[in-house]
This record gives structure tokens, C-alpha cells and sequence, in this order.
């Protein structure tokens, strides 16, 4: 099982493979809409990977800009993108949370899934700082009025919202800074209970692909924070 940078950096197809499976009943871009209307808004995803939220939500948006700092998944990003020819769309390769290539007051909307949290994971030495000068740069692109919409994971396997211990000072960061929260299900839902074990299991572990080939499951539960802020 690949860790987080590894998947970034050489895994790109195998974690669009698992993409592919994930929020089968629609609920990510149900959540945004219940936040906030997407018409004519100028949106930034950060730490687009693959363009997952970049392509689910570019067809709602007046102009979308998708950064990621790996060239190695933005490669499918940009392929992607390039299929929605009525959208002005923009991908960065090299676009660091903590320091954005914008000018201020550029954006409407800020999104970012399942990124953001890694400031507070892989720098552990001085993770409060690294989220900061996110915080900072965040707030000096977006316009006055805009909204920040962050996705993160509350348990996959889970039926119901679990706090991640890894991802613990993530959560309490977003409470300190005033974020409002919900949860939704993003369940994986697979052909067979072989091709859930194969797809999940090379990111979620060989216990986790024994539990699939054990209950049989073609579906795969998952529970998803969703954290919001108006500027």
C-alpha cells in the first residue's frame, strides 16, 4: 500500500481507477450547491490531483483554475479538463498551498478535497505554521464575499462519520477558525466484490481487501467531511 506522496508522485492511473468508483450516489456536488450557487463564479481548486472536484464542478462555473504541485496527476487533470470545451480552464503545475500564483481578490470560490489536511500531516514539526500561511494566502485570493469549501475524510469502510486520528489537529484547525461543518456518504460502488478488493485494497490495505472479498461488498461505504467559510 503506497503512502499519500508516493500515490501523487507515481500512482496517478490507479488512484483515478478508485476516483472513478467514488460518490455513486452524487452527494460531493449535491453539498456545494446546497452551500453556495456555482452560476458564474470564478473557482480555484487546490490540490486538484486528478480533477476530480475541478471536473465536477467546472461545468456549473463561469472559469475554473485547477493547481497541483504533481505533474504527474495533473497530466490526467489537464486531459480531462480538455474535454469540457465550453469552460475556460486554467492548470498549474507547480502551485503550492502556501504560495498561490494569483493576484488578490481573484476568485469567487475555493475548493480543495482531501489536500489541504496534508499541511498538518506532513509537516508535523511545524504544521500550525504550514496551515497558516495557507490561510493567509487563501484569504488574499478570494474576493471579498467568497467561500471556502474543503472536503475531507471522516472513514472509509464507515457507515457513519469517524474522526481520523491522523487528520485530528486538520479538524480542530477548521473549529479554531470558525469553519461550519457536515457529513456526507461518497460510497464506492464496484462491478464485482473482486475489482473493490484489487482497487481498494492497493490504497486501503490488504485488511481492507480481505474485508471486501470476505462480506462479498460491491459497495464500499465512505464517510466525507464537508467544511465551509464566507469571507
Amino acid at each position: 500500500m503506497p503512502d499519500e506522496k508516493e500515490v501523487y508522485e507515481k500512482h496517478a492511473f490507479e488512484y483515478e481507477a478508485l476516483l472513478s468508483h467514488e460518490d455513486f450516489q452524487g452527494n460531493i456536488l449535491k453539498s456545494v450547491q446546497e452551500i453556495i450557487d456555482l452560476d458564474g463564479l470564478d473557482v480555484l481548486d487546490l490540490g486538484t490531483g486528478t480533477g476530480r472536484l475541478a471536473c465536477l464542478l467546472a461545468p456549473c462555473v463561469r472559469t475554473m483554475l485547477a493547481f497541483d504541485l504533481s505533474p504527474h496527476m495533473l497530466g490526467i487533470a489537464r486531459e480531462k479538463l480538455s474535454r469540457l470545451t465550453h469552460v475556460i480552464k486554467s492548470v498549474a503545475v507547480a502551485a503550492d498551498h502556501r504560495f498561490l500564483p494569483l493576484v488578490a481578490n481573484s476568485v469567487d470560490l475555493i475548493t480543495s478535497g482531501w489536500s489541504v489536511s496534508y499541511l498538518t500531516v506532513w509537516y508535523p514539526g511545524h504544521w500550525q505554521q504550514a496551515a497558516d500561511a495557507w490561510w493567509v494566502e487563501a484569504r488574499r485570493v478570494l474576493r471579498d464575499g467568497g467561500t471556502i469549501i474543503l472536503f475531507e475524510s471522516l472513514g472509509t469502510g464507515c457507515e457513519s462519520p469517524q474522526r481520523l486520528a491522523h487528520l485530528e489537529n486538520f479538524y480542530n484547525w477548521l473549529d479554531d477558525r470558525g469553519f461550519r461543518n457536515k457529513w456526507i456518504r461518497t460510497d464506492y460502488l464496484f462491478e464485482s466484490p473482486e475489482e473493490a478488493g484489487r482497487i481498494a485494497g492497493f490504497f486501503f490495505g490488504n485488511d481492507m481487501k480481505a474485508r471486501i472479498l470476505k462480506e462479498r461488498m460491491t459497495i464500499l461505504p465512505e464517510c466525507t467531511g464537508v467544511w465551509w467559510l464566507n469571507k
